[in-house]
């Protein structure tokens, strides 16, 4: 090792990809001075997220702290398992709606410090490891004045609507096929019987929306990376629709002390092809949008979600994707507790009208037929 000379070095290094970097960076101390190097990290980085290709990506996150850094904020992935149970019982908390007033946003020094030109959206989509659309957003879209309606409106996130060159060679859209290794499908009818598509999608989309603020020079990925679940043929027998995202600590923010960030990509069957024709079919990508919901399903304004995001900028993350699902499906289990709950509560609430409009009937009747009875 000592012979071998430090260019050679990096030529080995400049080689590998960001894991295996930082692990040949334990293995010696020539090999730890070389992988310091930002260059390094930035290969690594572009060679991982195509968004961070452009030059005013570039020197955003050299203002943030650089590559190196980058990289550890937003390849570790969220993970958050303090999720409160849910009682069934007639006292539990999260059984009852809960007020816009509830939402503890007053401080104004903390919305001071998430103004929407702080963020900036880094997206990035893979189809089976290949890249299949990048965008840039800068700043939240529609979002201007400090008191406007943004911060009181539902907060959303629709990158399609704010993009204008998605694709200069499809008009506006991205299209997948079975040139991309899409499975061939004669029909819908075989897709419902089958749902081969809907596997292939599942197993091979992957995504990426890293979230950059420029004022406190911290990144975060909001994503899953896979797949959370979906739905098929929703809202049309054409569509499929696929759920992504993480949840966010909210202890500071909402009654429920957590939310969820839900990230939707929807693709729509274009064409059915003719595999005897060698047509191909046809996917294109017709949504991709971010929002936050709480535990209830609320759907969060503009000024609790940007309080969310600054939170989730410093929350725990971790390597391990297994966790990280673990602790989403954690999640999804107590939304659907809460939800049966309620509508365990919303039975018992109706069947007490039913019962006390009986009673006043049958009290009414009674009383009727005893005057009649008088007379």
């Amino acid at each position: 090792m000592a012979s071998l000379s430090a260019d050679l070095f990096y030529d080995i290094l400049k080689r590998l990809d960001a894991a295996a970097l930082a692990r040949a960076g334990c293995a010696c101390a020539d090999f730890r001075a070389i992988s310091n190097g930002e260059d390094l990290w930035e290969n690594a980085c572009t060679s991982l997220w195509p968004s961070t290709r452009q030059d005013d990506v570039r020197s955003l996150i050299v203002s943030v702290g650089g590559f190196r850094k980058f990289y550890a904020d937003c390849f570790t992935l969220i993970l958050n398992k303090d999720v409160p149970v849910v009682q069934t019982n007639e006292t539990n908390p999260f059984a009852e709606e809960w007020a816009e007033s509830d939402y503890y946003y007053d401080d104004i020094d903390e919305l001071e410090n998430s103004l929407p030109s702080d963020f900036v959206s880094l997206i990035d989509v893979w189809y089976k490891d290949c890249p299949l659309y990048s965008k840039v957003i800068w700043r939240i879209p529609n979002s201007d004045g400090a008191n406007g309606w943004f911060y009181n409106c539902p907060f959303r996130i629709d990158v399609f609507q704010h993009s204008a060159e998605n694709n200069e060679n499809n008009n506006g859209e991205v299209f997948l096929s079975t040139i991309s290794d899409l499975p061939p499908m004669p029909s819908m009818e075989q897709e419902r019987k089958d749902g081969k598509l809907w596997r292939e999608l599942n197993d091979g989309i992957k995504l990426s929306w890293i979230i950059v603020n420029r004022k406190m020079k911290r990144a975060v990925n909001l994503t899953s990376w896979h797949p959370l679940g979906g739905q098929r043929h929703w809202p049309t027998d054409t569509d499929f629709v696929l759920r992504f995202g993480s949840v966010l600590p909210a202890k500071e923010v909402l009654p429920c002390q957590v939310a969820e960030c839900i990230l939707l990509m929807k693709f729509r069957m274009t064409g059915m092809g003719n595999e005897e024709a060698n047509e191909p079919s046809t996917l294109a990508l017709t949504e991709l949008s971010m929002q936050i919901e709480d535990m209830g399903g609320v759907h969060l304004n503009g000024r609790c979600s940007l309080l969310l995001l600054k939170e989730a900028l410093s929350c725990h993350r971790s390597r391990n994707y297994d966790e990280v699902l673990e602790s989403c499906n954690i999640y999804l289990k107590a939304q659907s507790e809460l939800k049966e709950e309620k509508i365990r509560s919303e039975c018992r609430f109706d069947t007490l009208c039913i019962v006390s409009g009986i009673t006043i009937f049958a009290t009414i009747c009674t009383m009727c037929y005893r005057k009649f009875e008088n007379l």
